[in-house]
């Protein structure tokens, strides 16, 4: 698990709120080839578009629909942050697959954040929105009466363990999927099993990227789920 270790930049010893880290270095990375892709890659806004102008457009466009799909119309004008975090999180997890990188997105720290940031804007949002109306996104008007009581309890503690949820589902996976090819690419040094242990790899690593880019799909899509019920909490 020493792959998962933050560690200082420069020096040794305890590691501060304020210590430059791997963490700190790798975050800075994933921004700067956001940028370059969503800024640099588009500046031309080409008619015919360069390959990397048609990755941000192809990401800009899908992400779009998404908001717009599940969120409805209500939903767009909150589409540059869901957008920004399906970049921060596809590029974090892509990105981390690189030898010698770290993944940030393996730590709850990190993704805790993440999560914890969608939850408290799309709650304040639902009051803002609706004032206590909002509160009916508990109430499931469509049962029996007798029930309404019990399922507002079950839809209450279901709504507050979102962002543990949210952050642990995508730290999981990020940090099983690397384990698992520590663990295969230890056998590559015992010869009669290696062929068998390089061919896990590559199989775990093209799983690997899958998985990168579904666990950024489902943690945006989920985000846009929660501003749905904040926007329109009725049951």
């Amino acid at each position: 698990m020493d792959q998962f270790l933050v560690k200082p930049l420069f020096g040794t010893g305890e590691v501060h709120w304020y210590t430059p880290t791997n963490v700190t270095l790798w975050l800075f990375i994933v921004a700067a080839a956001i940028i370059a892709l969503l800024v640099a890659g588009t500046r031309g806004r080409a008619i015919v578009p360069s390959r990397v102008q048609s990755v941000a457009e192809l990401a800009y466009g899908m992400t779009y629909k998404m908001v717009e799909d599940v969120t409805g119309k209500d939903g767009l004008k909150y589409f540059p942050y869901i957008m920004t975090l399906f970049m921060f999180i596809v590029f974090s997890n892509m990105l981390g697959l690189l030898p010698k990188a770290f993944t940030v997105t393996s730590h709850i720290a990190v993704t805790g954040v993440l999560a914890l940031a969608v939850f408290v804007s799309v709650t304040v949002l639902g009051f803002v929105k609706n004032g206590t109306h909002f509160l009916g996104l508990f109430w499931v008007t469509s049962a029996p009466l007798v029930l309404r009581p019990i399922l507002a309890v079950i839809e209450v503690i279901s709504y507050f363990v979102r962002p543990v949820s949210h952050s642990i589902r995508l730290a999981g996976n990020m940090m099983a999927g690397h384990a698992v090819m520590k663990v295969f690419a230890g056998f590559a040094a015992i010869a009669v099993i290696s062929p068998v242990s390089i061919l896990a790899v590559t199989a775990m690593y093209g799983l690997e990227v899958l998985v990168a880019f579904i666990q950024a799909y489902v943690f945006t899509i989920l985000t846009c789920v929660y501003l749905k019920d904040a926007l329109h909490p009725q049951h």
